[in-house]
């Protein structure tokens, strides 16, 4: 895979998490992971992965606290998708 591949799929990844969320700083951070996930060198792209899978499940552990089942629901689907592609990329080590 191409270092532009990856860091599309990524970022695009990101944003869908950023569409399910409605807290406005892990928009935010969202945003700024999306932004150097965008602009860094691959050697980066690991760890942008780590930090946004780390947020995406804050975010879902966030949702069931306020028993808002549809917002997990759709987090935990795009957390599960960047999950899936940062482990088949070779982005993250099998655990």
């Amino acid at each position: 895979m191409t270092w532009q591949y990856l860091a599309g799929e990524l970022s695009l990844l990101l944003g869908q998490l950023q569409a399910v969320t409605s807290d406005t700083s892990s928009e935010r951070d969202i945003a700024r992971l999306r932004c150097e996930a965008e602009t860094a060198a691959i050697a980066a792209l690991p760890s942008v992965a780590t930090r946004a899978l780390a947020l995406a499940d804050a975010l879902c552990w966030e949702s069931l606290s306020r028993a808002d089942t549809e917002a997990f629901s759709h987090q935990a689907r795009v957390c599960a998708d960047l999950c899936d592609f940062s482990r088949c990329s070779g982005l993250l080590e099998d655990a």
